[in-house]
C-alpha cells in the first residue's frame, strides 16, 4: 500500500505543542475499519481522523473520528483540525465561509474566518443526573459538584457528564479516580466527563474546563472541542447566558501542561466551538503489509 498523506495538528492554540494534537490521514478511501482502529491505537493521540470519499449530499469532506479504543459519530477537535489540514493542503475550498463536513453524526457546519475555525454544535439531548448518580460524580471527582445547575448527560454525538464546580481553581485541583469514574462511564454509555468553573474577573479566559474519558483510553483530553461545546449547552440550558455571556473564551489544558484557547459563541439557536491551528508535522504515513514471516 502506498504511504498515506498525512498531518498532525495541534488544535485550539496558536503556540505549536500547547493545544490538543490530532492525527489526520488525508486520504483513507482504501483503510479498512480495522487498519483505521490500528493505526488510531498506534497514534496514541485522543483522536484520530480518516478523510474518506462523500456519500451524502451537501457534504464538502467526509471524516471517520477514531480514539485509540473506538469510533466516535462526531467529536470537536478532530473537526476543527481536519478542516484546518484541508483547507491548507487545497483539498476544500470554503464557499462564502462555510464548509460542510460529513460524519456519522450527520453533517456538521463550519465557518472560516481567516485562520479561525468554528463549527456549529449538532442538537443536544440533555437529561438531567438523579440525585444518586450526583453522588457517585463527587465520589469519582473527588469534590462536590454544584447543585444549584443540576450536573447533566448531554448527548451530541459525543457523549458527556458535564458538571459544574465553584471555580476555575476547583476545576485545577481535581483528582479523579479514573479506575470508576471508567466503569461508571462504560455503564451509562458516557464519552466521559467534563467539569468548568469561573475564572476570577479580569482574566482572558471566562471559564476553565477539564475533561475526562478513560473509558475511551484518554484519562485526561487536554483540549476537548465537544466537551467544551456541552458546556457551552449546559450553560445555555441552566440559565446562566447572562452571567457567563454569549460570547467567551474558555482555558483547558493547564492540568496536563497546554495552553488551549477556546472560543464559545452561545446563539439561540446554536452553540459554536471555536480556535486555531497549528499544523507540527507534515508527511506520509508508511501501511506496511503484515510480513509473511510474521515479524
Amino acid at each position: 500500500m502506498p504511504a498515506l498523506p498525512f498531518k498532525q495538528v495541534d488544535v485550539f492554540t496558536r503556540k505549536a505543542f500547547m493545544g490538543n494534537p490530532v492525527a489526520v490521514i488525508l486520504d483513507g478511501a482504501a483503510l479498512s475499519t480495522e487498519q483505521m482502529q490500528q493505526i488510531a491505537n498506534w497514534t496514541n493521540l485522543s483522536e484520530t481522523t480518516f478523510v474518506v470519499p462523500v456519500t451524502q449530499d451537501g457534504a464538502d469532506y467526509h471524516v471517520r473520528i477514531f480514539t485509540p479504543n473506538a469510533e466516535l459519530p462526531f467529536a470537536g477537535h478532530p473537526t476543527i483540525g481536519t478542516a484546518h489540514a484541508l483547507l491548507e493542503a487545497g483539498m476544500v475550498t470554503a464557499k462564502d465561509g462555510v464548509l460542510v463536513q460529513q460524519c456519522r453524526k450527520g453533517l456538521i457546519r463550519l465557518k472560516v474566518e481567516e485562520a479561525l475555525i468554528s463549527l456549529r454544535m449538532p442538537e443536544a439531548v440533555i437529561t438531567p443526573l438523579s440525585q444518586a448518580q450526583c453522588d457517585e460524580l463527587d465520589a469519582v471527582l473527588g469534590l462536590r459538584v454544584d447543585r444549584t445547575s443540576t450536573p447533566c448527560l448531554i448527548d451530541v454525538g459525543a457523549r458527556w457528564v458535564v458538571a459544574q464546580v465553584d471555580s476555575a481553581q476547583a476545576v485545577l485541583d481535581a483528582r479523579p479516580d479514573f479506575v470508576r469514574m471508567k466503569e461508571q462511564d462504560k455503564q451509562g454509555r458516557h464519552t466521559g466527563v467534563v467539569i468548568f468553573g469561573p475564572h476570577a474577573e479580569g482574566q482572558a479566559a471566562r471559564i476553565e474546563i477539564r475533561a475526562f474519558a478513560p473509558a475511551h483510553g484518554i484519562d485526561e483530553d487536554p483540549v476537548c472541542g465537544s466537551g467544551s461545546g456541552c458546556v457551552g449547552e449546559f450553560i445555555r440550558h441552566s440559565g446562566q447566558v447572562e452571567r457567563f455571556g454569549g460570547e467567551f473564551v474558555a482555558s483547558q489544558g493547564a492540568a496536563v501542561g497546554r495552553d488551549g484557547r477556546i472560543r464559545l459563541a452561545l446563539g439561540e439557536q446554536a452553540v459554536e466551538v471555536g480556535g486555531y491551528c497549528v499544523t507540527c508535522v507534515d508527511g506520509a504515513l508508511a501501511v506496511a503489509e503484515t510480513d509473511p514471516k510474521g515479524y
